[in-house]
C-alpha cells in the first residue's frame, strides 16, 4: 500500500496526541493499513476494518496482551491471566468473572456511588469553581473500586498509586515494559486479601475468596491466592484511570456544547446517550493492539504472522464510512454505537461499570 511521504502517525508523539483527528482522517482516507518503520507495527483506522479485527481473535490475537509494547516485548506471556489469552482458557476466565461482576452487584452499588458525589460536590455549591480532574474525575473510580474490594478509604489513593506505576509512560516515548507476570499479579493486595478471608463481606474480594469452578482440566474447586490476586488486579486496574478519563471528557464536552447540557438537565433519559456519545467522541482508550497470529492480506498487501497491529479506536469511532458527520458531538444522533469498549469476546467486563460512573457523575 502506497503512503504519502508526508502522512506519519506515532502514538507516542505528543503534538499528535493533542489532536489526533486530522491524522487519523488522513490514515482512513489514504492509509487504511498504516505501517510505522520507526516502531515496527502496523495499524487499521477505518471502522469495519477495526471490528472485523476484533471479532477475529484466531488473527488478531489477545494472547501477548493489548499493550503495544508488551506485545513487542521479548517476555514469555504468564499462563492463567485474562489479559494475556484467547480461547478457550479465556472462555472459562471470563466466565468466572462474569460471576462475580454481576449486574446485581452494579446495580446495588449506585446509591453509594452516588453519595459520595453528594459529598464530594455540595461543599462546592456556591465557590468560584473546582478543578474535575482533580477533585472528581481522579478521585471517583478509585473510591468505586474501593466499595467493591473492600479497600479501606485511608489506603486507596496509595493503592492507585501503585497501580498506575505500573503503566507509566514518559512523554513521547514508547512504556518502559516491565515483566507482565508482576503487572498481572495483583500483589499489592495480597494484605487486603489475606484480611477479607479471614473477615468476610459482602464484596468482590469475598466472592472472588468463595467462588466455586471446574477449571480447563476437569477440576472442581476454589481460586488459588496466586488467581484471586490477578483477579483483584484485573478489577482494580481496569477501571481506574480510564473511567477517570471518561469522567473528564464527559465535563469537557458538555460544557463546550450548552444546549445539549440543558437538554440533559431537562430530560435526564438522556444521560446514557451523553455517556455514549462521548466515548465515541473522545475514546477513553484511543487504541489497542493486537498480535498476529497468522499473515493478514489486506487489499494487496500481506503483514506477516508476528506483527504487531494497532486497532485505532479513535480513528474508527470518528470514521464518516459508519456516522453522519462523525466530528460533532450529538447526543441525538440516531447511530450512536461505538468501538471503545471493544467488541466480541474482549469486549470491556467494566463497560456497565464505567456507564453507571459517567451517568451518577
Amino acid at each position: 500500500m502506497t503512503v504519502k511521504s508526508d502522512l506519519y502517525y506515532d502514538p507516542y508523539n505528543p503534538d499528535i496526541a493533542s489532536d489526533p483527528y486530522p491524522t487519523y482522517a488522513r490514515l482512513r482516507d489514504e492509509a487504511p493499513l498504516y505501517y510505522n518503520e520507526r516502531y515496527d507495527f502496523w495499524a487499521l483506522s477505518r471502522h469495519a476494518d477495526v471490528e472485523k479485527a476484533l471479532l477475529d481473535w484466531s488473527t488478531f490475537s489477545n494472547s501477548r496482551s493489548d499493550i503495544l509494547e508488551l506485545v513487542k516485548s521479548d517476555f514469555d506471556m504468564p499462563k492463567g491471566v485474562m489479559m494475556f489469552e484467547d480461547p478457550p482458557e479465556h472462555t472459562m476466565l471470563r466466565g468466572l468473572m462474569s460471576r462475580v461482576f454481576t449486574p446485581r452487584r452494579m446495580a446495588e452499588i449506585e446509591d453509594r456511588i452516588r453519595q459520595y458525589c453528594v459529598n464530594c460536590l455540595d461543599p462546592l455549591v456556591g465557590s468560584d469553581g473546582f478543578d474535575v480532574i482533580a477533585e472528581l474525575a481522579a478521585m471517583m473510580p478509585m473510591r468505586v473500586i474501593g466499595m467493591l474490594l473492600g479497600i479501606p478509604e485511608s489506603e486507596q489513593v496509595s493503592v492507585r498509586d501503585a497501580n498506575d506505576a505500573n503503566l507509566r509512560t514518559k512523554r513521547g516515548a514508547p512504556m518502559k515494559v516491565s515483566d507482565p507476570d508482576r503487572i498481572a499479579d495483583g500483589r499489592i493486595y495480597a494484605d487486603y486479601v489475606e484480611w477479607r478471608s479471614a473477615n468476610p463481606s459482602d464484596d468482590l474480594m469475598t466472592a472472588l475468596l468463595n467462588v466455586e469452578f471446574t477449571d480447563d482440566a476437569g477440576v472442581h474447586r476454589r481460586l488459588t491466592r496466586k488467581e484471586v490476586l490477578h483477579y483483584t488486579q484485573v478489577v482494580a486496574g481496569a477501571g481506574n484511570e480510564t473511567t477517570g478519563r471518561l469522567i473528564g471528557w464527559l465535563a469537557k464536552v458538555l460544557a463546550e456544547h450548552p444546549a445539549q447540557r440543558r437538554n440533559i438537565v431537562e430530560d435526564r433519559s438522556l444521560l446514557g446517550r451523553a455517556v455514549d456519545e462521548t466515548l465515541r467522541f473522545e475514546p477513553t482508550g484511543p487504541h489497542v493492539a493486537r498480535y498476529l497470529a497468522k499473515d493478514l492480506d489486506y487489499e494487496g498487501t500481506t503483514v506477516p504472522a508476528g506483527s504487531a497491529v494497532l486497532l485505532l479506536f479513535g480513528a474508527a469511532n470518528r470514521d464518516e464510512r459508519r456516522f453522519s458527520d462523525p466530528d460533532t458531538f450529538d447526543i441525538h444522533r440516531d447511530n450512536i454505537s461505538h468501538l471503545t469498549f471493544g467488541k466480541g469476546l474482549h469486549y470491556c467486563l467494566g463497560a456497565n461499570l464505567a456507564r453507571l460512573e459517567g451517568r451518577v457523575a
